[in-house]
């Protein structure tokens, strides 16, 4: 079994300001760190510090050769990553208020030039029996999904960020989503009431297994298990940046361990707490070790 991450790679610009900017409004910020970040990048981390062995496919231009630098020193597969030399590498500008709450702009770059041809170099090495993860900061989703539902891989998404290019996927193809309210709204309809939004889930994606994180009011499991909740961990919030992509990686891990989806909820969540509680993205994000101590 091999794990595939198709996904972003991301220079992340990160200001820490006193509230976010309004319109027309210029503000000061107190200070400027650059991080590497992309929710695909995050994602593979989390999964290789899980303890999966991870494949990470992508592009970057010439300027990002940091980043396929910091996937190789922590054992991360990059045979299948691209530096382009003709576009500069997906980057986002990232403001963190005095609550770690942030905002962000994303600029694609690189993670907007995955042609077809690349996808095909990529996924005719793996087989029915690995697994893809992808996410929504990349081009050619709805191709990726096809190629590999033909191939027969198991296709986990996590939807983010939500916009209109996720409604060309075959979402039907997909076999487990996580995904955050937001984005459950943007898919079965806005519906306030949690309950409501489970069973609403549940229908449209009967034959996958969904996860609903919850912010502060922790997540949930929709399948054919019924609904499992996990509980959030209480911590002192400094940057919420990567929270929802430590999540993603630490369950998906848990899950291909066989722990059982309680388990897998229950250090997922841990990840999240301990992520939040530090700077940056991927530099939050902990290793097994620290979960256990947690």
């Amino acid at each position: 079994m091999k794990v595939l991450n198709f996904g972003s790679l991301n220079i992340d610009y990160v200001y820490n300001v006193e509230h976010f900017v309004k319109k027309g409004e210029t503000i000061s910020s107190n200070m400027l760190n650059i991080f590497s970040g992309g929710k695909g990048l995050n994602q593979s981390i989390a999964l290789k510090k899980a303890g999966l062995n991870v494949y990470h496919a992508g592009a970057i231009g010439t300027d990002g050769l940091f980043l396929k630098q910091i996937l190789d020193d922590i054992g991360i597969d990059t045979s299948f990553l691209y530096t382009l030399q003709d576009v500069r590498t997906g980057n986002a500008i990232i403001q963190n208020d005095i609550s770690g709450d942030n905002c962000i702009i994303l600029y694609g770059g690189a993670n907007k030039a995955i042609t077809k041809d690349m996808i095909d170099n990529v996924l005719k090495n793996f087989t029915d029996n690995d697994y893809l993860l992808l996410q929504n900061e990349i081009s050619e989703i709805p191709y990726i999904v096809e190629k590999a539902h033909n191939i027969g891989m198991k296709i986990i998404l996590n939807p983010s960020p939500i916009n209109e290019n996720i409604f060309k996927i075959n979402l039907d193809y997909i076999d487990y989503f996580i995904l955050n309210e937001i984005e459950a709204k943007a898919l079965v309809g806005n519906f306030d009431d949690k309950n409501t939004l489970c069973k609403k889930l549940n229908e449209k994606f009967k034959n996958a297994s969904v996860v609903l994180t919850l912010g502060e009011d922790g997540s949930m499991y929709i399948g054919k298990e019924g609904i499992i909740k996990q509980n959030a961990y209480k911590v002192n919030v400094v940057d919420t940046t990567a929270a929802g992509d430590t999540f993603t990686g630490y369950y998906l891990a848990s899950i291909l361990e066989n722990l059982p989806i309680k388990t897998a909820l229950d250090i997922a969540s841990k990840a999240s707490a301990i992520a939040v509680s530090k700077k940056g993205a991927s530099p939050s994000i902990p290793n097994r070790e620290d979960i256990e101590n947690f």
